[in-house]
Protein backbone atom coordinates (compact mmCIF):
# COMPACT_ATOMS: atom_id res chain seq x y z
CA UNK A 1 0.00 0.00 0.00
CA UNK A 2 1.43 3.33 -0.81
CA UNK A 3 1.99 5.64 2.10
CA UNK A 4 0.37 8.87 1.78
CA UNK A 5 2.57 11.83 2.57
CA UNK A 6 1.05 14.93 5.01
CA UNK A 7 -0.41 17.78 3.68
CA UNK A 8 1.68 20.17 6.01
CA UNK A 9 1.06 23.70 3.35
CA UNK A 10 -2.48 22.46 3.63
CA UNK A 11 -2.28 22.34 7.64
CA UNK A 12 -0.70 25.49 7.94
CA UNK A 13 -3.04 27.31 5.91
CA UNK A 14 -6.29 25.65 8.02
CA UNK A 15 -4.81 26.63 11.23
CA UNK A 16 -3.80 30.43 10.20
CA UNK A 17 -7.72 30.58 9.58
CA UNK A 18 -8.22 29.45 13.23
CA UNK A 19 -11.57 27.78 11.93
CA UNK A 20 -12.27 23.56 13.02
CA UNK A 21 -12.57 20.85 10.40
CA UNK A 22 -15.64 21.11 10.67
CA UNK A 23 -15.81 24.85 10.26
CA UNK A 24 -13.74 24.53 7.04
CA UNK A 25 -16.00 21.77 5.35
CA UNK A 26 -18.84 24.30 5.84
CA UNK A 27 -17.27 26.93 3.92
CA UNK A 28 -16.00 24.50 0.95
CA UNK A 29 -19.83 24.20 0.77
CA UNK A 30 -20.97 27.16 0.62
CA UNK A 31 -18.52 28.31 -1.61
CA UNK A 32 -19.56 25.20 -3.87
CA UNK A 33 -23.58 25.76 -3.33
CA UNK A 34 -22.79 29.95 -5.07
CA UNK A 35 -22.23 27.63 -8.40
CA UNK A 36 -25.25 25.21 -7.89
CA UNK A 37 -22.63 21.86 -6.74
CA UNK A 38 -23.75 20.16 -3.72
CA UNK A 39 -21.02 18.52 -1.91
CA UNK A 40 -20.67 15.81 1.07
CA UNK A 41 -17.42 17.67 2.91
CA UNK A 42 -17.45 16.95 6.47
CA UNK A 43 -14.83 17.37 8.68
CA UNK A 44 -13.58 14.06 8.12
CA UNK A 45 -12.59 15.04 4.62
CA UNK A 46 -10.68 17.39 5.76
CA UNK A 47 -8.59 15.60 8.26
CA UNK A 48 -8.01 13.06 5.03
CA UNK A 49 -7.04 15.96 3.47
CA UNK A 50 -4.17 17.16 5.54
CA UNK A 51 -3.18 13.54 5.75
CA UNK A 52 -2.34 13.39 2.29
CA UNK A 53 -5.55 12.72 0.39
CA UNK A 54 -6.36 14.91 -2.84
CA UNK A 55 -9.95 16.48 -3.08
CA UNK A 56 -11.83 15.38 -5.95
CA UNK A 57 -13.16 17.20 -9.06
CA UNK A 58 -13.76 21.06 -8.55
CA UNK A 59 -13.26 20.65 -4.37
CA UNK A 60 -9.79 21.96 -4.27
CA UNK A 61 -10.73 25.18 -6.45
CA UNK A 62 -13.87 25.37 -3.70
CA UNK A 63 -11.32 24.98 -0.71
CA UNK A 64 -8.70 27.27 -2.63
CA UNK A 65 -11.68 29.98 -3.12
CA UNK A 66 -12.82 29.28 0.77
CA UNK A 67 -9.28 29.77 2.23
CA UNK A 68 -8.89 32.93 0.33
CA UNK A 69 -11.63 34.16 1.71
CA UNK A 70 -10.88 33.47 5.12
CA UNK A 71 -7.73 34.65 4.87
CA UNK A 72 -8.38 38.00 2.63
CA UNK A 73 -5.67 37.14 0.29
CA UNK A 74 -5.57 34.95 -2.87
CA UNK A 75 -4.77 31.10 -1.91
CA UNK A 76 -4.05 28.87 -5.03
CA UNK A 77 -4.14 25.18 -5.94
CA UNK A 78 -0.29 25.53 -5.38
CA UNK A 79 -0.36 27.25 -1.88
CA UNK A 80 -2.66 23.96 -0.52
CA UNK A 81 -0.39 21.56 -1.88
CA UNK A 82 -1.97 20.02 -4.51
CA UNK A 83 0.08 20.80 -7.30
CA UNK A 84 -1.04 21.46 -11.05
CA UNK A 85 -4.98 19.84 -12.20
CA UNK A 86 -5.15 17.02 -14.14
CA UNK A 87 -4.89 17.85 -17.95
CA UNK A 88 -2.91 20.84 -17.57
CA UNK A 89 -6.20 23.15 -17.14
CA UNK A 90 -5.59 26.63 -16.61
CA UNK A 91 -7.89 27.15 -13.92
CA UNK A 92 -6.78 30.38 -13.66
CA UNK A 93 -8.06 31.39 -16.97
CA UNK A 94 -10.14 34.91 -17.41
CA UNK A 95 -9.72 35.95 -13.81
CA UNK A 96 -7.15 38.62 -14.59
CA UNK A 97 -6.99 41.68 -16.81
CA UNK A 98 -3.49 41.63 -17.14
CA UNK A 99 -3.80 39.85 -21.26
CA UNK A 100 -5.12 40.34 -24.34
CA UNK A 101 -8.98 40.11 -23.71
CA UNK A 102 -9.50 39.12 -26.75
CA UNK A 103 -7.46 35.78 -26.70
CA UNK A 104 -8.87 35.13 -23.21
CA UNK A 105 -12.06 35.82 -24.29
CA UNK A 106 -11.51 33.15 -26.50
CA UNK A 107 -9.93 30.35 -24.98
CA UNK A 108 -12.13 30.86 -22.11
CA UNK A 109 -14.89 30.27 -24.92
CA UNK A 110 -13.42 27.39 -26.37
CA UNK A 111 -13.45 25.48 -22.88
CA UNK A 112 -17.05 26.79 -22.43
CA UNK A 113 -18.33 25.39 -26.06
CA UNK A 114 -16.66 22.24 -25.08
CA UNK A 115 -17.91 21.97 -21.86
CA UNK A 116 -14.72 21.49 -19.96
CA UNK A 117 -15.82 21.32 -16.15
CA UNK A 118 -13.32 22.69 -14.20
CA UNK A 119 -14.78 25.76 -15.84
CA UNK A 120 -18.45 25.24 -15.39
CA UNK A 121 -18.03 24.02 -11.84
CA UNK A 122 -15.59 26.40 -11.13
CA UNK A 123 -16.26 28.95 -8.01
CA UNK A 124 -17.15 33.31 -7.88
CA UNK A 125 -13.71 34.73 -7.13
CA UNK A 126 -13.59 37.11 -4.47
CA UNK A 127 -10.17 38.34 -5.24
CA UNK A 128 -11.64 38.60 -8.68
CA UNK A 129 -14.45 41.10 -7.62
CA UNK A 130 -11.67 43.13 -6.58
CA UNK A 131 -10.05 43.84 -9.83
CA UNK A 132 -12.13 46.53 -11.65
CA UNK A 133 -11.69 48.38 -8.39
CA UNK A 134 -7.94 47.97 -8.46
CA UNK A 135 -7.42 48.87 -12.00
CA UNK A 136 -9.77 51.67 -12.80
CA UNK A 137 -8.09 53.78 -13.69
CA UNK A 138 -6.88 52.14 -16.40
CA UNK A 139 -7.44 54.12 -20.03
CA UNK A 140 -7.45 50.81 -22.24
CA UNK A 141 -7.23 47.22 -22.02
CA UNK A 142 -4.41 45.29 -23.33
CA UNK A 143 -5.22 44.66 -26.76
CA UNK A 144 -2.33 43.29 -28.50
CA UNK A 145 -3.82 41.34 -31.00
CA UNK A 146 -1.80 40.95 -33.84
CA UNK A 147 -4.09 42.87 -36.70
CA UNK A 148 -4.86 41.07 -40.41
CA UNK A 149 -7.15 40.42 -42.72
CA UNK A 150 -9.97 42.96 -44.48
CA UNK A 151 -10.28 46.33 -43.24
CA UNK A 152 -13.38 46.12 -41.37
CA UNK A 153 -16.37 49.65 -41.48
CA UNK A 154 -19.18 50.48 -40.00
CA UNK A 155 -21.13 48.19 -42.01
CA UNK A 156 -19.23 45.26 -41.06
CA UNK A 157 -19.70 46.32 -37.31
CA UNK A 158 -23.36 46.52 -37.48
CA UNK A 159 -23.55 43.03 -38.97
CA UNK A 160 -22.20 41.60 -35.76
CA UNK A 161 -23.91 44.32 -33.38
CA UNK A 162 -27.46 43.07 -35.10
CA UNK A 163 -26.60 39.19 -34.50
CA UNK A 164 -25.26 39.73 -31.40
CA UNK A 165 -28.45 41.85 -30.73
CA UNK A 166 -30.55 39.29 -32.19
CA UNK A 167 -29.20 36.57 -29.44
CA UNK A 168 -29.62 39.15 -26.54
CA UNK A 169 -33.54 39.13 -27.81
CA UNK A 170 -33.30 35.35 -27.81
CA UNK A 171 -31.87 34.95 -24.51
CA UNK A 172 -34.68 36.90 -22.93
CA UNK A 173 -37.04 35.31 -24.91
CA UNK A 174 -36.35 31.41 -24.00
CA UNK A 175 -33.63 31.40 -21.34
CA UNK A 176 -30.17 31.23 -21.41
CA UNK A 177 -29.58 27.98 -22.16
CA UNK A 178 -31.65 28.22 -25.58
CA UNK A 179 -28.46 28.59 -28.33
CA UNK A 180 -25.73 28.91 -25.38
CA UNK A 181 -22.81 26.86 -27.29
CA UNK A 182 -23.98 28.56 -31.47
CA UNK A 183 -23.85 32.24 -29.31
CA UNK A 184 -20.23 31.64 -27.88
CA UNK A 185 -19.12 29.58 -30.68
CA UNK A 186 -20.15 32.75 -33.01
CA UNK A 187 -18.71 34.64 -30.11
CA UNK A 188 -15.13 32.88 -30.44
CA UNK A 189 -15.21 32.92 -34.54
CA UNK A 190 -16.77 36.10 -36.24
CA UNK A 191 -16.80 38.53 -33.27
CA UNK A 192 -13.31 37.58 -32.55
CA UNK A 193 -12.10 37.65 -35.85
CA UNK A 194 -13.92 40.83 -36.43
CA UNK A 195 -11.88 42.47 -33.52
CA UNK A 196 -8.58 40.77 -34.73
CA UNK A 197 -9.06 42.88 -38.32
CA UNK A 198 -7.71 46.08 -39.38
CA UNK A 199 -10.37 48.91 -39.49
CA UNK A 200 -11.30 51.78 -41.30
CA UNK A 201 -11.15 54.01 -38.76
CA UNK A 202 -10.61 54.50 -34.52
CA UNK A 203 -14.32 54.91 -34.71
CA UNK A 204 -14.86 51.49 -36.39
CA UNK A 205 -12.60 50.06 -34.25
CA UNK A 206 -14.04 51.57 -30.85
CA UNK A 207 -17.46 50.01 -32.05
CA UNK A 208 -16.49 46.81 -32.77
CA UNK A 209 -14.20 46.62 -29.31
CA UNK A 210 -17.59 47.75 -27.75
CA UNK A 211 -20.13 44.70 -29.68
CA UNK A 212 -17.36 42.61 -28.52
CA UNK A 213 -17.51 43.83 -24.55
CA UNK A 214 -21.72 43.23 -25.23
CA UNK A 215 -21.28 39.60 -26.02
CA UNK A 216 -18.69 38.38 -23.75
CA UNK A 217 -21.16 40.08 -21.08
CA UNK A 218 -24.08 37.86 -22.81
CA UNK A 219 -22.10 35.36 -22.75
CA UNK A 220 -21.19 35.72 -18.77
CA UNK A 221 -25.24 36.32 -18.35
CA UNK A 222 -25.75 33.27 -20.29
CA UNK A 223 -23.13 31.32 -17.81
CA UNK A 224 -25.04 32.95 -14.72
CA UNK A 225 -28.60 31.84 -15.70
CA UNK A 226 -27.22 28.50 -15.84
CA UNK A 227 -25.73 28.87 -12.54
CA UNK A 228 -22.18 29.00 -13.50
CA UNK A 229 -21.25 31.66 -11.09
CA UNK A 230 -17.23 31.30 -11.99
CA UNK A 231 -17.53 30.83 -15.51
CA UNK A 232 -19.62 34.21 -15.50
CA UNK A 233 -17.42 36.15 -13.46
CA UNK A 234 -14.59 35.29 -15.83
CA UNK A 235 -16.85 36.48 -18.79
CA UNK A 236 -17.92 39.97 -17.17
CA UNK A 237 -14.09 40.75 -16.24
CA UNK A 238 -13.09 40.33 -20.31
CA UNK A 239 -16.27 42.29 -20.98
CA UNK A 240 -15.34 44.71 -18.64
CA UNK A 241 -11.93 45.44 -20.12
CA UNK A 242 -13.14 45.18 -23.95
CA UNK A 243 -15.54 48.52 -22.78
CA UNK A 244 -12.47 49.81 -21.42
CA UNK A 245 -10.62 49.15 -24.52
CA UNK A 246 -13.12 50.48 -26.56
CA UNK A 247 -13.71 53.80 -24.50
CA UNK A 248 -17.08 54.23 -25.29
CA UNK A 249 -18.82 56.50 -22.86
CA UNK A 250 -20.44 54.05 -19.85
CA UNK A 251 -19.93 50.54 -20.93
CA UNK A 252 -17.07 49.91 -19.01
CA UNK A 253 -19.41 51.22 -15.87
CA UNK A 254 -22.29 48.75 -16.76
CA UNK A 255 -20.19 45.91 -16.25
CA UNK A 256 -18.95 46.81 -13.04
CA UNK A 257 -22.76 47.01 -12.11
CA UNK A 258 -23.33 44.24 -13.20
CA UNK A 259 -20.59 42.73 -11.10
CA UNK A 260 -22.35 44.52 -8.32
CA UNK A 261 -25.47 42.39 -9.25
CA UNK A 262 -23.46 39.42 -9.10
CA UNK A 263 -22.08 39.60 -5.94
CA UNK A 264 -25.63 40.74 -4.62
CA UNK A 265 -27.36 38.26 -5.78
CA UNK A 266 -24.58 35.54 -4.24
CA UNK A 267 -24.84 37.23 -1.05
CA UNK A 268 -21.49 38.13 -1.00
CA UNK A 269 -21.57 41.94 -0.32
CA UNK A 270 -17.83 42.59 0.22
CA UNK A 271 -17.55 44.72 -3.12
CA UNK A 272 -20.72 45.21 -4.04
CA UNK A 273 -20.90 48.85 -2.75
CA UNK A 274 -18.07 49.71 -4.12
CA UNK A 275 -18.30 48.05 -7.69
CA UNK A 276 -21.71 49.81 -8.05
CA UNK A 277 -20.28 53.51 -6.75
CA UNK A 278 -17.27 53.22 -8.82
CA UNK A 279 -19.49 52.20 -12.19
CA UNK A 280 -21.66 55.06 -11.81
CA UNK A 281 -18.95 57.48 -11.58
CA UNK A 282 -17.56 56.05 -14.62
CA UNK A 283 -21.21 56.79 -16.33
CA UNK A 284 -22.16 60.18 -14.82
CA UNK A 285 -22.42 63.19 -17.06
CA UNK A 286 -21.44 60.66 -20.15
CA UNK A 287 -25.00 58.52 -20.76
CA UNK A 288 -28.66 59.32 -21.58
CA UNK A 289 -30.54 59.88 -18.22
CA UNK A 290 -32.38 56.45 -18.47
CA UNK A 291 -29.07 54.77 -18.79
CA UNK A 292 -27.63 56.58 -15.76
CA UNK A 293 -31.15 55.57 -14.06
CA UNK A 294 -30.18 51.88 -14.07
CA UNK A 295 -26.93 52.63 -12.29
CA UNK A 296 -28.82 54.72 -9.78
CA UNK A 297 -30.96 52.00 -8.65
CA UNK A 298 -28.41 49.47 -8.50
CA UNK A 299 -25.97 52.03 -6.35
CA UNK A 300 -29.47 52.03 -4.20
CA UNK A 301 -29.54 48.06 -3.76
CA UNK A 302 -26.10 48.26 -2.88
CA UNK A 303 -27.19 50.48 0.06
CA UNK A 304 -29.65 48.78 1.25
CA UNK A 305 -27.91 45.55 1.71
CA UNK A 306 -25.30 47.58 3.28
CA UNK A 307 -27.76 48.92 5.93
CA UNK A 308 -27.88 52.15 4.85
CA UNK A 309 -31.59 53.08 4.14
CA UNK A 310 -32.13 56.72 3.89
CA UNK A 311 -29.44 56.71 1.02
CA UNK A 312 -31.12 54.13 -0.40
CA UNK A 313 -34.16 55.28 -0.81
CA UNK A 314 -32.76 59.04 -2.58
CA UNK A 315 -31.44 56.58 -5.23
CA UNK A 316 -34.64 54.87 -5.63
CA UNK A 317 -36.49 58.94 -6.07
CA UNK A 318 -32.86 59.67 -8.33
CA UNK A 319 -33.20 56.74 -10.57
CA UNK A 320 -36.74 57.52 -11.03
CA UNK A 321 -36.12 61.21 -11.84
CA UNK A 322 -33.30 60.24 -14.59
CA UNK A 323 -35.71 57.73 -16.46
CA UNK A 324 -37.98 60.75 -17.53
CA UNK A 325 -34.88 62.63 -19.08
CA UNK A 326 -33.88 61.71 -22.91
CA UNK A 327 -34.62 58.77 -24.59
CA UNK A 328 -30.96 57.26 -26.10
CA UNK A 329 -30.39 54.08 -24.77
CA UNK A 330 -27.38 52.03 -26.64
CA UNK A 331 -28.00 48.68 -27.67
CA UNK A 332 -25.35 47.09 -24.23
CA UNK A 333 -27.64 48.57 -21.57
CA UNK A 334 -30.64 46.88 -23.08
CA UNK A 335 -29.66 43.65 -21.97
CA UNK A 336 -32.90 43.46 -19.39
CA UNK A 337 -35.56 45.27 -21.82
CA UNK A 338 -36.49 48.92 -21.02
CA UNK A 339 -34.83 50.88 -18.80
CA UNK A 340 -38.09 51.58 -16.97
CA UNK A 341 -39.20 47.91 -16.28
CA UNK A 342 -35.55 47.07 -14.99
CA UNK A 343 -35.56 50.12 -12.51
CA UNK A 344 -38.80 48.88 -11.33
CA UNK A 345 -37.80 45.51 -10.89
CA UNK A 346 -34.63 46.49 -9.05
CA UNK A 347 -36.19 48.76 -6.59
CA UNK A 348 -38.64 46.09 -5.85
CA UNK A 349 -35.53 44.25 -4.77
CA UNK A 350 -34.36 47.39 -2.65
CA UNK A 351 -37.88 46.89 -0.91
CA UNK A 352 -37.40 43.76 -0.57
CA UNK A 353 -34.00 44.12 1.56
CA UNK A 354 -35.44 46.90 3.74
CA UNK A 355 -38.21 44.50 4.07
CA UNK A 356 -41.15 46.56 2.80
CA UNK A 357 -42.66 43.85 1.52
CA UNK A 358 -46.15 45.82 0.42
CA UNK A 359 -44.20 48.10 -1.95
CA UNK A 360 -41.62 45.23 -3.57
CA UNK A 361 -45.01 43.21 -4.30
CA UNK A 362 -46.16 46.40 -5.84
CA UNK A 363 -42.66 47.53 -7.79
CA UNK A 364 -42.50 43.72 -9.01
CA UNK A 365 -46.11 43.71 -10.37
CA UNK A 366 -45.24 47.24 -12.31
CA UNK A 367 -42.03 45.90 -13.50
CA UNK A 368 -43.52 42.30 -15.19
CA UNK A 369 -45.93 44.60 -16.68
CA UNK A 370 -43.81 47.05 -18.32
CA UNK A 371 -41.58 44.43 -20.43
CA UNK A 372 -43.45 43.07 -23.49
CA UNK A 373 -44.05 39.50 -22.60
CA UNK A 374 -43.39 37.49 -25.89
CA UNK A 375 -39.58 39.28 -25.99
CA UNK A 376 -39.12 38.92 -22.19
CA UNK A 377 -40.44 36.01 -20.98
CA UNK A 378 -37.91 34.88 -18.53
CA UNK A 379 -37.38 37.90 -16.69
CA UNK A 380 -41.23 38.32 -16.38
CA UNK A 381 -42.13 35.05 -14.92
CA UNK A 382 -39.19 35.63 -12.19
CA UNK A 383 -40.49 39.15 -11.31
CA UNK A 384 -43.97 37.50 -11.09
CA UNK A 385 -42.15 34.60 -9.06
CA UNK A 386 -40.86 37.47 -6.80
CA UNK A 387 -43.80 39.54 -6.63
CA UNK A 388 -46.10 36.14 -4.90
CA UNK A 389 -43.33 35.44 -2.89
CA UNK A 390 -44.20 38.83 -1.24
CA UNK A 391 -47.66 38.45 -1.02
CA UNK A 392 -47.30 35.02 0.58
CA UNK A 393 -44.97 36.12 3.20
CA UNK A 394 -47.82 39.10 4.03
CA UNK A 395 -50.55 36.35 4.10
CA UNK A 396 -52.58 36.57 0.92
CA UNK A 397 -51.63 32.94 -0.02
CA UNK A 398 -54.46 33.22 -2.51
CA UNK A 399 -53.41 36.45 -4.09
CA UNK A 400 -49.97 34.45 -4.06
CA UNK A 401 -51.16 31.12 -6.18
CA UNK A 402 -52.55 33.17 -8.59
CA UNK A 403 -49.62 35.13 -9.53
CA UNK A 404 -47.41 31.87 -9.13
CA UNK A 405 -49.86 30.26 -11.72
CA UNK A 406 -48.83 33.48 -13.95
CA UNK A 407 -45.48 32.90 -13.30
CA UNK A 408 -45.55 28.86 -15.03
CA UNK A 409 -47.84 30.21 -17.78
CA UNK A 410 -45.14 32.95 -18.75
CA UNK A 411 -41.66 30.10 -18.32
CA UNK A 412 -43.38 28.07 -21.20
CA UNK A 413 -40.48 27.30 -23.69
CA UNK A 414 -38.05 29.54 -21.39
CA UNK A 415 -34.80 27.40 -20.54
CA UNK A 416 -33.13 28.87 -17.41
CA UNK A 417 -31.47 27.22 -14.43
CA UNK A 418 -33.05 30.11 -12.37
CA UNK A 419 -36.92 29.47 -13.68
CA UNK A 420 -36.35 25.95 -12.64
CA UNK A 421 -34.54 26.94 -8.91
CA UNK A 422 -37.43 29.10 -8.34
CA UNK A 423 -40.16 26.49 -9.24
CA UNK A 424 -39.11 24.53 -6.77
CA UNK A 425 -38.46 27.47 -4.17
CA UNK A 426 -42.31 28.12 -4.89
CA UNK A 427 -42.72 24.55 -4.10
CA UNK A 428 -41.14 24.90 -0.93
CA UNK A 429 -42.90 27.61 -0.32
CA UNK A 430 -45.98 25.96 -0.70
CA UNK A 431 -45.22 23.08 1.75
CA UNK A 432 -47.10 24.40 4.77
CA UNK A 433 -50.02 25.89 3.33
CA UNK A 434 -50.44 22.25 1.72
CA UNK A 435 -50.03 20.98 5.11
CA UNK A 436 -52.92 23.26 6.49
CA UNK A 437 -55.17 22.02 3.34
CA UNK A 438 -55.07 25.13 1.30
CA UNK A 439 -57.12 24.18 -1.48
CA UNK A 440 -55.06 26.62 -4.17
CA UNK A 441 -51.57 25.71 -2.79
CA UNK A 442 -52.08 22.03 -3.25
CA UNK A 443 -53.36 22.69 -6.97
CA UNK A 444 -50.46 24.88 -7.47
CA UNK A 445 -48.01 22.44 -6.14
CA UNK A 446 -49.15 19.91 -8.25
CA UNK A 447 -48.76 21.76 -11.36
CA UNK A 448 -45.14 22.64 -9.91
CA UNK A 449 -44.74 19.48 -9.51
CA UNK A 450 -46.09 18.48 -13.24
CA UNK A 451 -43.86 21.26 -14.90
CA UNK A 452 -40.44 20.33 -13.01
CA UNK A 453 -41.11 16.77 -14.50
CA UNK A 454 -41.76 17.72 -18.06
CA UNK A 455 -38.49 19.67 -17.96
CA UNK A 456 -36.24 17.09 -16.68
Amino acid sequence: MTQRTANHQLKKLIDESGLPYEGIARAVRAVASESGQRLGTNKSAVHHWILGAEPSGATPGYLAEALSRRLGRRITREDLGLGSPVGGEDENIGLTLDFDPIETLTAIGEADVNRRRFLATSAYSMAAAMLPLETVQEAAARTRTIRSGAVAGHADVTAVRDMVKLFMDMDERHGGQHGRSAFVQYLVTDVASLCRGRFASDEARAEALSVASAGAHLAGWKAYDSGEQGLAQRYYLQSLALARASNIPGQDGFVMRTMSQQGMKLHRPEHCLALAETGWDRAKGRVDGQVEALFAITHAHALAKTGQTRRALADIDRAQAALATGDEVPFWALVWGPPAATVHSRTAKVFETLGDRRNAARQYATAAASRPGTTYARIIALDLVAQAEQQAKQGSIEQACTTWDRAIDTMAGVKSARTLKAIRSLRSDLRPYRVRGVRCAAELDERARVFLAHQC
